[in-house]
């Protein structure tokens, strides 16, 4: 399963990219997204962003930046290099 982060006004996103039926183009340059199952979701990006957001061969699930690691309890180690 791939998730997809997007960004809405209202909170972000994260999407099976699977699950997308349609992208529609929406007012104020927001795209509406529909889902299988028949509901849909707006998020802050025009129509040809949130494609590329879609089709774009990055994981976005499973990384997470150190200072949210550090935060949510993962130990990180890092080798110290000579500068």
């Amino acid at each position: 399963m791939k998730f997809v982060a997007l960004r809405s006004r209202g909170g972000d996103y994260m999407v099976v990219a699977s699950n997308i039926a349609y992208l529609r183009a929406h007012e104020n340059d927001q795209t509406k997204i529909g889902l299988v199952g028949g509901d849909s979701i707006l998020v802050a990006t025009n129509v040809k962003d949130t494609a590329a957001a879609i089709l774009a061969d990055q994981a976005s699930i499973g990384r997470e930046p150190s200072s949210q690691a550090a935060s949510a309890g993962c130990s990180r180690q890092t080798e110290a290099r000579p500068s």
